[in-house]
């Protein structure tokens, strides 16, 4: 890396991580409460790739400028997602907190580079593009059913504890393949993974072994779901390689889509535009989903990519084997973009859905079919609620909600609400 490596390491970071000239602390309040206010500050400060560290004074470049994140996701040739690359191994840490979300070497369509990639994604998204969106809907919406059946009686609920992170992984579950009765204790082991706890390593083996067990399920009875059908796929791979995909598929999707759920959620309990989606309005639960990709995308962060060799990029050197890391949230913002794209554009949906970057671009980027599963739970997710339970509010203030304490995640920890009991569903699903 060129730039310094002696600024205030990210544990050292006060309240505010943008200071001086120096690299950005990749961390402190200022990003789970106001991020864009900060990335107004670095832009106007450092332009449009920002040196930062990580955690432990790991040297970083983070890219906000829309074109220069475009720039850098559309080369894939000399901006790889190979983390083989990267020239700080040597002062990596086996315990290093960010390594599982920065990611090691290993053969999974998420961690691999160039025809490898292709080869995984040959098979993958195939897999993916064959679900029935009906069914997918239909799944979501006997699933969602349950998750309210157990609160609904009482009148109150944290609705992402108990609906938006359960949700997508339930789904995701039957999708690839899993009877519901698996599907309840995946969705126990990604949230201790998301956690980031002393039990995320634990968590990530019996994830692990409940997709080797799944693989091996369908080798002797295949079925009409996303592993057997990438089981099927011609070419061979190993049971570690299906296993890891099928790890990739599931993790990608369940935080990001919940978090898609709990930010559209809270965005249409606290601000008026979109107060009639809480009477039915259908329409205005799609321009809160929009609204929420371009200006709270529950990815804001994303790693990585690796120079394979020097460059240039928005005036910076960039040195062979420097992280690069996706400022999805950021580029979003970026005033060049939103001079471009109308408000009514951005707000309504009408033009405006194709130029955001909230699944990333490029080679590497959330495949279209996995977008679109993505899409179908989360609204889904926020159609059934809304029929449900009309009358929802939030039980604090709006001021009292927390964020996730993450600079790479954009999602609320817990979304306390009220709303009149009703009865269950008495379907038996």
């Amino acid at each position: 890396m060129t730039h310094p490596s002696s600024a205030t390491p990210s544990s050292a970071a006060g309240g505010c991580p943008v200071g001086g000239t120096g690299a950005v602390a990749l961390s402190g309040p200022g990003f789970h409460t106001e991020p864009q206010e900060l990335y107004r500050r670095m832009r106007r400060e450092h332009g449009p790739v920002v040196p930062v560290e990580l955690h432990g004074g790991v040297p970083a470049w983070l890219v906000i400028g829309y074109r220069e994140l475009h720039q850098v996701t559309s080369d894939g040739e000399l901006f790889p997602r190979d983390v083989s690359l990267w020239n700080q191994w040597e002062n990596i840490p086996a315990d290093w907190p960010l390594l599982p979300m920065v990611g090691t070497p290993m053969p999974s369509i998420y961690f691999t580079a160039g025809a490898e990639h292709r080869r995984h994604v040959d098979m993958v998204v195939p897999a993916l593009e064959a679900m029935d969106p009906f069914e997918i809907r239909q799944h979501c919406e006997q699933l969602a059913d349950r998750l309210i059946d157990a609160v609904c009686t009482r009148g109150t609920a944290d609705l992402v504890a108990e609906y938006a992170e359960p949700l997508p992984v339930l789904v995701l579950a039957r999708l690839v393949g899993f009877p519901d009765e698996e599907g309840a204790d995946i969705a126990r082991v990604l949230k201790d993974l998301a956690d980031g706890g002393p039990g995320a390593q634990k968590a990530h083996q019996r994830f692990g072994e409940h997709m080797h067990r799944l693989v091996a399920a369908k080798r002797e009875l295949p079925g009409d779901d996303v592993t057997s059908r990438m089981l099927a796929h011609p070419e061979p791979f190993t049971d570690e390689e299906y296993a890891l995909d099928l790890m990739a598929i599931t993790a990608a999707g369940h935080l990001t889509t919940a978090d898609w759920i709990g930010n559209s959620t809270r965005l249409m309990l606290t601000e008026d535009q979109f107060a009639d989606s809480l009477a039915g309005g259908r329409h205005s639960v799609a321009e809160a989903m929009n609204e929420v990709l371009w200006e709270e995308g529950p990815t804001q962060i994303l790693a990585g990519r690796w120079a394979a060799r020097d460059a240039r990029l928005g005036g910076r050197h960039i040195a062979r084997g420097d992280l690069l890391l996706l400022g999805l949230g950021a580029a979003n913002a970026d005033p060049h973009i939103r001079q471009q794209v109308s408000a009514h554009a951005v707000r309504s949906g009408h033009g405006g859905n194709s130029a955001h970057l909230a699944f990333s671009h490029g080679e590497y980027r959330c495949p279209f079919p996995a977008q679109e599963i993505a899409e179908t739970i989360a609204r889904t997710g926020l159609e059934v609620l809304m029929d449900r339970l009309p009358d929802l509010e939030l039980s604090v203030p709006a001021s009292e909600l927390v964020r996730r304490p993450s600079a790479f995640l954009r999602g609320t920890t817990a979304l306390p609400v009220r709303f009149t009991p009703v009865r269950t569903t008495g379907d038996a699903l």
